[in-house]
């Protein structure tokens, strides 16, 4: 991916950040809302042009398929995210799914791949229900189109105010492939029918 068009993702990536659990949020009373429109979280500071790799950066590393999370008992095929016609990103259709970001890394690539997942729906727990839990090492594999496997190991989870998202943080490039799992959390705002905070679990490869 070339530089202007990652640049141009990532801060797309912090839009969709914020509006992830608008539409899979479900108040903790059990009276549901319709989901609202979310705004998208302050990024703080530029983001240098020279930080971001070129395509002829990256080996061939086929497309991931499916997620596992054993310890969590988490197993999603991956659906593909891209732009919707508003630019936004794409979130993942069902609730149970995940669904990896196509215009950033693929998992086991230099930089962060970048894989989201709804914490519940109105029918009920999400893919990612159980994400903010995780302990510190525990393993995500991401199985990939060619048959081969990618692990990593979870090293912090963090939960941060959805207009204080760390966009930088998140989904700068990185020397190495790392993983990022993003989703909702913290206080249900009924006004906005929506959690008002992201989890991200940081992973590295094992």
């Amino acid at each position: 991916m070339s530089g202007p068009a990652y640049l141009r993702g990532l801060l797309l990536l912090a839009l969709v950040a914020g509006g992830l659990a608008g539409l899979a949020g479900a108040q903790p009373s059990g009276a549901l809302s319709a989901p609202g429109p979310e705004p998208a979280p302050q990024v703080t500071g530029p983001i240098a042009a020279d930080r971001f790799r070129s395509e002829s950066d990256y080996a061939e590393v086929a497309l991931p398929v499916r997620l596992r999370i054993p310890e969590l008992r988490v197993q999603s095929e991956l659906e593909r995210l891209g732009l919707q016609s508003d630019g936004a990103v794409a979130v993942p259709k069902d609730p149970h799914v995940a669904g990896w970001y196509e215009h950033g890394p693929r998992p086991g690539q230099p930089g962060p791949a970048v894989i989201l997942g709804h914490v519940d729906s109105k029918a009920g727990p999400g893919i990612f229900a159980s994400l903010a839990g995780a302990p510190v090492g525990t393993q995500v594999r991401v199985d990939r189109a060619d048959g081969s496997t990618v692990t990593f190991r979870i090293t912090r989870i963090s939960r941060v105010p959805k207009d204080e998202f760390p966009t930088d943080l998140v989904y700068a490039p990185t020397l190495d492939a790392t993983l990022r799992l993003v989703t909702c959390g913290g206080g249900f705002d009924r006004s906005r029918g929506s959690y008002r905070d992201n989890v991200i679990a940081y992973a590295e490869p094992v």
